[in-house]
C-alpha cells in the first residue's frame, strides 16, 4: 500500500495495524491542494470555502497543507452554486452540510468501533487481527469499504422517500393537533454507571439502543436520537405512540439485564428541523418523562383527550403537577385497560400513594425553603 516501514512497525507495536490500514484505505484519493490552491481552482473565498468544510465536520486546515483532492474541491463547488443559485437559502445549505457531516461521522465512528472491537486488536499486533477481519477490509476486492458507499446511498434514498411521504399525508400542520413526541430513560442509569465496567455500562446502553429502535420503528414512530440512556421519538398517530410507549415500559421489564423504563408523552405543535424537533410540545414530554415512575407511561392532557375514547386504553389520574419553565399542568398515565385498576382497594390504595407523594413534596419545599431554619419544617 506504500505504508513507511517505521509506521507498519509503530502500529504492530501499538496493536493499530488495522486501523492504520484503513486510514490508508478508506479515502482511496491524492490530496494535492491547500487552501489557497483549494480557493484558486474552484474561485470561492477562501472564509466561505472554510466555513462549508467546517460544516461538514472538519476542521480549518493548515497554512500550506495539502489536504484536499479534486473530489473534494467538485463536492465544495457544487454545494456553493447551489447556494449561490438562489434555489435553497444559504441557512438551508449549511444546515444540510452540518446534518451530512454529523451523520456520516457517526457512521465511521461507530464502524470503527464495531472493527476494533472484531479484530480484537491488541499490542500483539497482527496475529491477532486474523484473515476473517484483516483481509475483508484491506483486500483490493474485499467487501466491507466497497460496500458502505452502495448501502449508504440505498438507504439515504429511501428515507428521503419515506420523509416526503410521511409529510406529505400529514397534511397542513396548522390545522392538525401536532404530533406526539416522546421520551423514554432507564431509571437508575446513573447509580448503576458507579457500579459496572465501562464495557458492561456500553452493553447495557447497546441493549436499550436495540430495543428502542425495535419498538419504536416498528411501531410506526421515527426515532430522533439516543442521548446516552434516553431516546426521543415522534410517532404521527395517537393510538400508536401510546401502545409504543407501553411496549417500551414492558420490553424492559422483560429485559433481566435492564432497570425499568419510564415514558413520558405530549402531543402538540412540534419545530422539526435538521433530523431533531424542538419546541414546547418536546420540553413537555421531557419534563413529563424526569417524574414518570419507573415503569410507567405518563402522558399530556391533549394526548390523553386523542386517546380517552379508544377501547384498548384506560388511565389513572395524577394531580397537577408544577413543571419547570411549564407552568401547573394536568397529566395521567396511561394503561392497557386490562391493566387497569377495577377495585376498591386498589383506588385506596392508590389515592394513599397520592397522598404520601404530596407530603413528602411539601417537606422537601420547607426544607429548601430559605425561611428561618426554626420555621423551615413542623417538628415530629
Amino acid at each position: 500500500m506504500g505504508v513507511p516501514g517505521p509506521d507498519i512497525d509503530q502500529a504492530q507495536t501499538d496493536g493499530t495495524l488495522l486501523l492504520l490500514a484503513i486510514d490508508h484505505l478508506a479515502l482511496g484519493q491524492h490530496l494535492q491542494y491547500d487552501l489557497t490552491a483549494a480557493c484558486a481552482a474552484t474561485g470561492l473565498p477562501a472564509e466561505e470555502l472554510r466555513h462549508i468544510w467546517r460544516s461538514l465536520g472538519f476542521p480549518d486546515p493548515r497554512a500550506g497543507e495539502a489536504i484536499f483532492s479534486d473530489t473534494d474541491l467538485a463536492n465544495l463547488t457544487a454545494m456553493a452554486d447551489l447556494m449561490h443559485s438562489g434555489a435553497v437559502s444559504e441557512e438551508v445549505t449549511y444546515g444540510m452540510t452540518r446534518v451530512i457531516g454529523s451523520s456520516m461521522a457517526r457512521v465511521a465512528v461507530a464502524l470503527i468501533d464495531a472493527i476494533s472491537a472484531g479484530s480484537g486488536a491488541s499490542a500483539d499486533g497482527v496475529d491477532d487481527l486474523g484473515d476473517q477481519v484483516f483481509g475483508p477490509v484491506t483486500s483490493e476486492v474485499g467487501d466491507l469499504l466497497p460496500m458502505f458507499p452502495i448501502v449508504l446511498e440505498q438507504v439515504w434514498r429511501r428515507h428521503l422517500q419515506a420523509a416526503a411521504r410521511h409529510r406529505r399525508l400529514r397534511g397542513d400542520q396548522e390545522d392538525s393537533a401536532g404530533i406526539i413526541v416522546g421520551f423514554a430513560d432507564l431509571v437508575g442509569f446513573t447509580a448503576l454507571a458507579q457500579q459496572v465496567t465501562d464495557e458492561e455500562l456500553a452493553a447495557v446502553v447497546a441493549r436499550f439502543e436495540r430495543l428502542a429502535y425495535d419498538v419504536v420503528i416498528a411501531g410506526g414512530g421515527r426515532v430522533v436520537k439516543m442521548i446516552g440512556d434516553e431516546v426521543m421519538f415522534l410517532v404521527e398517530d395517537p393510538v400508536a405512540a401510546g401502545e409504543i410507549a407501553l411496549r417500551l415500559a414492558d420490553a424492559s421489564r422483560d429485559a433481566a439485564e435492564l432497570s425499568d423504563v419510564r415514558v413520558g408523552l405530549a402531543l402538540g405543535p412540534v419545530l422539526e428541523r435538521e433530523g431533531d424537533a424542538y419546541g414546547a410540545t418536546v420540553n413537555l414530554a421531557s419534563r413529563v418523562t424526569g417524574i414518570a415512575y419507573p415503569g410507567t407511561v405518563v402522558v399530556s392532557a391533549e394526548l390523553r383527550s386523542a386517546l380517552e375514547d379508544h377501547p384498548n386504553f384506560a388511565f389513572k389520574n395524577m394531580r397537577p403537577r408544577s413543571l419547570k419553565s411549564l407552568g401547573r399542568v394536568q397529566l395521567s398515565v396511561l394503561l392497557h385497560v386490562e391493566d387497569a385498576p377495577n377495585t376498591i382497594r386498589e383506588t385506596i390504595d392508590e389515592r394513599r400513594g397520592q397522598m404520601r407523594e404530596a407530603l413528602r413534596e411539601r417537606l422537601a419545599e420547607w426544607s429548601s425553603s430559605p425561611a428561618d431554619e426554626a420555621n423551615s419544617a413542623p417538628e415530629g
